[in-house]
């Protein structure tokens, strides 16, 4: 989903006593207002530009995105042109090593023949991330990065992905195979047992080095994991990409982050109509919003394992009420028991001196399979 997903006019009633719904009179052709949005890396770093219209919030099928379908490239003020791949959904790949002594303009030709151009686009040079590191404190782990400015990337905005691996509530080794009618142990393929979970950030985070001594950024909080976060319960991965930016465009960032932190998210309906540096080549008078640069994107991969914040026990909703029932599932009950994949064998039952289980006991699905909330695939990036 685009971060821009924009309404150009929206009122909000906060106020308790309002009795009555507001409902704005707002026309046809505000309702396809072309969103755009886009950091492009000119070291040849795959990086995304993404495109939508804002929708009508009166309709019931708001939630839905409406995606543009068009073509899309850079073209430098020395004549070369860069296309970029559509991969479907508004989002359109943009992998080129291309000179940064060099000016741009980004095109977009929409199918329903309308084209926009942006505003002249001088990439920007961005510092390296100096250091990446956490603080555990009284409200859980926070983790921050320190980084310097300079006289041609004063300013900076930060965005991240994380990924966390994490367990059920109760580890089971053991599966039904309904072949064999009998309990057998997972293979690797099919463990249960440690599973993969993350997602990118939809935070903005925007700093300005001018402010601080010699544009010494010293740890820029970049996200706070409340205790007993499950992120923390086992290992965890943050992937931050920094982002020098011109003044315009901070300005433009800046804006947006106040909006939506306003109202929460920032893929709630904005109260403010942001244009960027993007126009209509048709009529310049119509609004787009977003804005497009281009620029060296840092990245800094950071790990921390549990071994490092303890004591820190995890506080998972999802396990609430799971526990692993007493009674024994016989042999001859496995496939009443364990056929239909709700419940699962966990424990087996090996009366003394003896090698072979008797019975189970058994649990819940939901509490002994991460693979319901994740993947048991390791990440390629993934360092234990």
């Amino acid at each position: 989903m685009n971060r821009l997903v924009v309404l150009i006019l929206l009122c909000v009633a906060l106020v308790s006593g309002c009795r009555e719904p507001f409902e704005p009179d707002i026309k046809a052709a505000d309702l396809t207002v072309l969103v755009v949005e886009g950091y492009l890396d000119t070291e040849g770093l795959p990086s995304q530009l993404k495109l939508s219209y804002t929708r009508n919030i009166q309709l019931d099928d708001s939630s839905l995105p409406s995606y543009p379908s068009a073509e899309v490239y850079l073209e430098s003020a020395s004549g070369m042109d860069y296309p970029l791949t559509d991969l479907g959904g508004g989002v359109y790949e943009f992998a080129y090593d291309i000179p940064e002594n060099d000016n741009y303009t980004l095109r977009i030709m929409s199918s329903d023949g309308k084209s926009y151009t942006s505003e002249l686009i001088k990439p920007i040079l961005t510092p390296e991330i100096i250091d990446v590191g956490f603080e555990k404190n009284e409200n859980g782990v926070e983790v921050y990065l320190t980084t310097k400015g300079d006289q041609n990337a004063d300013d900076f905005l930060w965005t991240y992905e994380e990924t966390y691996a994490f367990r059920p509530k109760i580890s089971s080794s053991y599966r039904y195979d309904s072949e064999q009618e009998d309990v057998v142990i997972r293979s690797f393929d099919e463990r249960t047992t440690l599973c993969y979970r993350g997602e990118v950030s939809a935070d903005l985070i925007l700093e300005t080095s001018s402010r601080f001594e010699d544009q010494f950024v010293f740890r820029q909080s970049i996200t706070q994991i409340p205790q007993n976060d499950e992120r923390l319960s086992v290992r965890y991965s943050i992937l931050i990409s920094q982002k020098a930016l011109d003044k315009k465009a901070s300005e433009f960032w800046e804006i947006l982050r106040k909006n939506t932190n306003d109202l929460g998210s920032i893929f709630s309906p904005l109260p403010s109509n942001i244009r960027g540096n993007i126009k209509n080549d048709q009529d310049p008078t119509l609004p787009v919003v977003g804005y497009v640069s281009l620029g060296t994107v840092k990245q800094e991969r950071y790990f921390i394992d549990v071994g490092e914040v303890i004591p820190w026990r995890a506080d998972v909703p999802e396990y609430y009420e799971c526990f692993i029932e007493p009674d024994t599932v016989l042999m001859e009950k496995y496939g009443q028991s364990f056929a239909s994949g709700s419940f699962v064998p966990v424990v087996p039952i090996i009366p003394e001196g003896a090698f072979n289980p008797i019975g189970f006991q058994g649990a819940a699905r939901r509490c002994t399979d991460c693979t319901l909330r994740g993947t048991n695939v390791k990440p390629d990036f993934w360092e234990d």
